[in-house]
């Protein structure tokens, strides 16, 4: 199967060197990363692991992660991301970070983003702002990705301590997402992180809204709560997204854990790949299935 990861972070050696992961070595160490890898991995060495993983695409998240004027928060160009999606442009798709703080001109970058370098989808980190899912400050960019027709990603549940310089609220309650679909129907959400410690309100919302989906991503599937499985195995298989949020975890790991559970071919097909293609309307979505 041609697997899509959603969810993946730019951790090259130049990241860390410009310390542009938002990680720091406490962190590293709490998700137990391996030692070589903590210096960053090149992009030939993470297609390698791709290929092995059998994943066809990743979505490479342009980072906007919080007020760029308070210290701690950290931002990955968009261009560095587009000219890497150009060198690769059968591996690699870009994901345009979300700063409501830059208020018309973030909305001007949104558009340049998909408009002039392809950007397929855009991306929101609640907590790096303080600012909940259903916050006046993003509204003008969930109407700006209705008017583009990408889908929008977001962190929801609670959020670990990534860096002890800066510590960040958990603003991403899973029930915020109610409001914003209500008020944007036509707009596909995405909940990324599983909505954990609060995966039963992420699934409630995703049955509830049409427009609502989930990723599964920043946790091995090992240790996926039992109902979020229960959920894309089931009445839930058109709703929910594989993801890794690289290097939190390793593409290779996450497949070959996720072969390990008891999911049904249909189910795995549309959580490995097929909701992807749909939600995201990636080139591969013209290709006969084969």
């Amino acid at each position: 199967m041609k697997a899509i990861d959603i969810v993946v972070n730019l951790f090259t050696e130049q990241e860390v060197r410009l310390g542009q992961t938002g990680l720091d070595e406490t962190f590293k160490a709490q998700i137990r990363m391996p030692e070589d890898m903590r210096g960053g991995v090149s992009i030939e060495n993470y297609l390698a692991r791709m290929d092995r993983a059998g994943i066809q695409r990743s979505l490479l998240i342009a980072v906007r992660a919080g007020d760029m004027m308070i210290k701690g928060s950290i931002e990955i160009p968009y261009q560095r991301v587009h000219e890497i999606c150009r060198q690769y442009p059968d591996r690699f798709s870009g994901l345009a970070g979300v700063d409501p703080t830059r208020g018309m001109q973030g909305l001007r970058d949104l558009e340049e983003a998909v408009r002039d370098f392809g950007f397929i989808g855009a991306h929101f980190y609640p907590h790096w702002f303080g600012l909940a899912p259903d916050h006046a400050l993003v509204y003008p960019y969930y109407a700006k990705c209705c008017e583009l027709d990408i889908p929008i990603m977001m962190q929801v549940g609670h959020n670990l301590v990534y860096s002890r310089e800066r510590r960040l609220p958990s603003v991403g309650r899973p029930i915020c997402l109610d409001q914003v679909a209500i008020d944007f129907p036509e707009l596909r959400l995405l909940g990324i992180h599983i909505g954990v410690p609060w995966t039963g309100e992420m699934i409630s919302m995703a049955w509830k809204h049409q427009n609502i989906f989930i990723g599964v991503d920043a946790y091995a599937p090992r240790y996926w709560p039992p109902e979020i499985v229960h959920y894309l195995n089931s009445y839930g298989r058109e709703k929910v997204l594989f993801g890794t949020d690289w290097p939190v975890i390793d593409p290779e790991r996450a497949v070959a854990e996720i072969a390990e559970l008891d999911i049904k071919p249909e189910a795995k097909e549309l959580l490995m790949r097929g909701n992807a293609l749909r939600v995201f309307n990636l080139p591969e979505s013209g290709e006969a299935e084969g």
